[in-house]
């Protein structure tokens, strides 16, 4: 479920980019406001208000907002008001051109999409890079990770909730061969785990605890210094499990003396519209702390504001 609170009145686009606008001119940038709009409109709503503001001022709003606001409180609220298949385009962008095997962002975003979604951040990287996601996935990525990511981000996953028992038992043996031989990178283990439909991947992986009597994610971590086996992991977890996985990335992303802003910034600003509330359910249940509260002990600032906002728990 979404967190995001939008005003039961919403007021027109014209009448928010007035305010907008506003906010940008005096002495002082009024980023109280800002965040007292834009936290608290759709998708659709701040895709008309993008549209109007560029309509009545001759400036796309996203430049607008780079002039006037700067930092981690500025990457939060250019990545809240762009399109979702914008959004994920400029993720999967940063994600290859700074590519490194640890690198997780284009698992998650693969993973945590419908098929849909996934095709329309597909366009939108044609749109916005002039080249296709494959062409780079191709040019950053080599060897068994370009084998894995290359069907992981094109993939048409199946969404229905059918699920096949035979072929579950036969590839969760299959699975189970190939784990035991570390043949990591082996053609039909790559199919399985980046085509298979969720309700598919959960039968398999439910399959292969009960015949073989371990979870395939301990198989896996047998070998816990290879980042391609980490990157399988990875996936199956974020398939079946989406919530627990995006709760587990804000949770080690706390941990140690130097907080990782950026994926917090992107999980809250990524789904805030989509399963935001269970992930922070999930934290509690988790941490026993509420998921705000953990944000407010470690961001400050207009940062915190913003993140706190599409949480929910502002005071607008």
């Amino acid at each position: 479920m979404p967190t995001i609170k939008v005003p039961v009145t919403v007021p027109s686009p014209a009448e928010d980019c007035d305010l907008l606008r506003k906010a940008f001119q005096g002495w002082g940038k009024n980023e109280r406001l800002i965040i007292s709009i834009l936290a608290h409109r759709t998708a659709a709503q701040r895709r008309a208000i993008r549209a109007t503001y560029a309509e009545t001022y001759g400036e796309e709003l996203l430049k607008s907002l780079e002039d006037e606001i700067s930092g981690d409180f500025e990457r939060a609220v250019l990545l809240w008001t762009l399109d979702p298949a914008d959004r994920d385009a400029q993720l999967a962008n940063e994600a290859l051109r700074g590519w490194n095997p640890s690198n997780r962002v284009l698992i998650e975003i693969a993973c945590t999409r419908n098929s849909s979604e996934l095709l329309d951040m597909r366009r939108a990287y044609h749109l916005r890079y002039k080249r296709s996601l494959e062409e780079d996935v191709s040019k950053y990525t080599t060897g068994d990770f370009r084998k894995l990511l290359m069907p992981l981000v094109s993939s048409y996953r199946y969404e229905g909730i059918e699920v096949s028992r035979n072929l579950a038992k036969s590839e969760a043996k299959m699975l189970h061969e190939k784990i035991t031989e570390q043949a990591y990178s082996h053609e039909e283990l790559i199919w399985i785990i980046t085509s298979r439909s969720k309700a598919q991947m959960i039968a398999i992986i439910s399959h292969y605890k009960n015949e073989y009597g371990k979870a395939i994610i301990k198989d896996l971590k047998n070998d816990r210094q290879n980042k391609f086996v980490a990157a399988l992991r990875a996936i199956i977890r974020c398939t079946c499990y989406p919530q627990k996985y995006l709760e587990k990335v804000i949770r080690l992303a706390m941990k140690g003396q130097r907080i990782d802003v950026n994926s917090i910034t992107r999980i809250v600003t990524t789904r805030a519209e989509v399963d935001l509330k269970e992930i922070a359910s999930t934290y509690y249940k988790k941490n026993n702390v509420p998921l705000e509260q953990a944000i407010k002990g470690e961001i400050s600032g207009d940062h915190k504001k913003m993140l706190i906002a599409l949480l929910g728990h502002d005071d607008v």
